[in-house]
């Protein structure tokens, strides 16, 4: 049964793994150099503990002490306990759902074992923004992707605001990260997928016309809101595709085209 203990000092080191959640470079750093992750809340805490992430600590207010008991009598991880003003300045925000729970990563698979068993996968470059990482992870498991490829650059499904947002979906979805990009395209071709890129370019045709969802395997490359996928990107790719539009809109947001494009994809596909 894991410790309950009160702190009342904001400079504890034992809070270390909570401090300046707000600052996005520091923790883009910090956490993958030291191995954990914030997960944010009940639901994401439970979800993280059920996809096998040990948990080393948790920050919770008073109020969720009951909520969370299951949770801290399963584990051997302290429990620090803190108020409502003491978690906002060790955070730097005002912790709405009163729950943190600090986890240990788990490695990395490496690409090729992913794509051993899977059918259907995506393949992200250059996505920075946390928010659209954890839309496109929420789609993907609720549309039934196998797998998630990211460029080495390439934002970390990890951080806090992409766990937030994918509803703890980052869970459900194993993935991994291309060292070479886009070289490291052609093991995506050699495990047998054809490799799609989604833009709105004029050349590409429509993804009704590309019929994804009748080949066996297939790899759907979507590049950074805005700028969309690189020239060499789009160079590696078997083919490009396009979701049809109306009303003269050129394209959706990254996160509303992913999940058009998942289920284009996976609706209908042949069986295993």
């Amino acid at each position: 049964m894991a410790e309950l203990i009160t702190i009342d000092d904001p400079d504890d080191p034992r809070l270390h793994d909570y401090t300046g959640l707000t600052d996005v470079e520091l923790r883009r750093r910090r956490e993958p150099a030291e191995g954990l992750f914030i997960a944010e809340g009940e639901k994401v805490i439970r979800r993280a503990g059920q996809a096998g992430y040990a948990m080393r600590s948790m920050l919770l207010t008073a109020k969720w002490v009951d909520v969370m008991r299951d949770v801290i009598d399963g584990s051997d991880a302290p429990v620090y306990t803190v108020t409502p003003e003491l978690a906002e300045r060790v955070t730097g925000y005002h912790v709405h759902r009163g729950a943190l729970a600090s986890m240990a990563r788990k490695p990395l698979p490496d690409a090729g074992e992913l794509l051993r068993d899977a059918r259907r996968v995506a393949v992200l470059e250059s996505l920075v923004d946390h928010t659209n990482i954890g839309a496109i992870f929420r789609s993907a498991a609720a549309l039934g992707m196998d797998a998630v490829l990211l460029s080495p650059d390439c934002a970390d499904p990890l951080y806090r605001r992409s766990v937030k947002v994918s509803m703890g979906a980052v869970f459900s979805v194993p993935y991994a990260r291309l060292e070479t990009w886009p070289q490291d395209l052609e093991t995506v071709r050699a495990a047998g997928f054809r490799v799609l890129a989604l833009t709105p370019d004029e050349k590409a045709v429509s993804m009704d016309a590309a019929a994804p969802h009748r080949l066996d395997r297939v790899a759907l490359m979507l590049g950074a809101e805005g700028d969309g996928l690189s020239a060499r990107a789009l160079r590696a790719a078997d083919e490009w595709v396009r979701i049809p539009m109306a009303h003269g809109i050129d394209s959706l947001n990254v996160g509303a085209a992913a999940a058009v494009a998942f289920y284009a994809v996976t609706t209908g596909r042949p069986e295993s």
